[in-house]
């Protein structure tokens, strides 16, 4: 294993922990100053024992250097594989392993981590045969969401991408903003051209339970709308969920086709089990997403399958069990 492969390993593992402290971005910077410098000057330095005089290379990260330029284990590395593994329950990875694909993530084209191409390898790596690319959309502008013009651009590089990486697919999507009417952050003429649209709510999210009813009944009634994500807005101990008229809405899932995303994130857990339950009464369809923001998170899907187990969520209507082209159909059709 490279230093630069290690580093990145380290990273991933971080990132897998939710770890978004100052070890993190320790060693993300220590991953910069890697990949900066040719091979052969880190290994000189490794070897004079100069590794730590780089700015952005400290203690640990030298160490993680060292030892796999010295080409045995790395121990930090084989400690944070060990604890970082994330737990799955025997029902859980019945879901799991059903899983061929990941219908929510971001890349540096907005506010994650990582570049599309190295979310890609990740997925195919944990075993993905797809995956679809969800940046924001521009009304998130701390989250630097993509105007039209950007989006295309990002299109154009993923057409490159799904050559190199054939057979996995990338496929085109955005999470779209709901506005505060159930209006959407982009038109219909730009929708239409993805494969897969994730619609959520992020901003007023204390507004009226009628009002905000109306706003997402509004936006999943949309045609071009595939996915309702995160749909309470929770952030478990931070922000409490909104406040909707769940049987409307989940009504409307159903009638309009539009799926119920059973958010991974450990901070959302989204929706929460009642609601959950709700929806599989409703007979919604389904999909069990990482909303991941880096390479680690596309491994948090164990947390919502287990969930998913819990309450019964029927597995065959689970969209990211089902193969590429019946996907597409599918949204195609919604």
């Amino acid at each position: 294993m490279t230093p630069v492969a290690a580093l990145e390993r380290v990273v991933h593992c971080l990132d897998r922990a939710h770890d978004t402290g100052f070890k993190t971005k320790a060693f993300v910077r220590a991953l910069e100053v890697a990949r900066a410098l040719p091979p052969d000057e880190l290994a000189e330095r490794a070897k004079a024992d100069t590794l730590t005089e780089l700015d952005g290379i400290g203690d640990s990260s030298a160490t993680v250097i060292q030892q796999a330029l010295a080409g045995g284990e790395v121990a930090y590395l084989a400690e944070l594989e060990a604890k970082t593994q994330l737990p799955i329950t025997p029902e859980g990875a019945v879901y799991r392993n059903a899983l061929l694909g990941d219908l929510h993530m971001h890349s540096r084209w907005s506010d994650g981590g990582a570049t599309i191409e190295a979310m890609a390898r990740t997925a195919v790596a944990i075993g993905h045969q797809y995956m679809v690319l969800t940046d924001h959309s521009p009304r998130l502008t701390v989250a630097h969401g993509l105007s039209e013009e950007r989006l295309h651009q990002q299109l154009a590089d993923v057409a490159t991408l799904n050559e190199q990486l054939a057979p996995f697919r990338i496929l085109t999507g955005i999470e779209v903003d709901i506005l505060e009417d159930g209006t959407l952050d982009h038109g219909d003429a730009v929708l239409s051209q993805l494969d897969v649209v994730v619609a959520s709510v992020h901003s007023k999210l204390r507004m009226g339970s009628k009002e905000m009813t109306e706003r997402m009944v509004r936006a999943v009634a949309n045609p071009n709308v595939d996915i309702l994500g995160h749909c309470t807005g929770r952030m478990i101990g931070k922000r409490d969920p909104s406040t909707f008229d769940p049987d409307y809405v989940f009504a409307a899932c159903a009638q309009f086709r539009t799926a119920v995303e059973i958010n991974c994130r450990p901070e959302r857990l989204d929706p929460p089990r009642p609601l959950l339950k709700m929806a599989i009464d409703y007979g919604c369809y389904f999909a069990i997403d990482s909303d991941a923001h880096a390479t680690g998170q596309l491994e948090w899907q164990p947390l919502g399958c287990n969930r998913a187990a819990e309450v019964g969520v029927p597995l065959d209507k689970v969209l990211n069990t089902w193969p590429v082209e019946q996907l597409l159909a599918w949204t195609t059709q919604t």
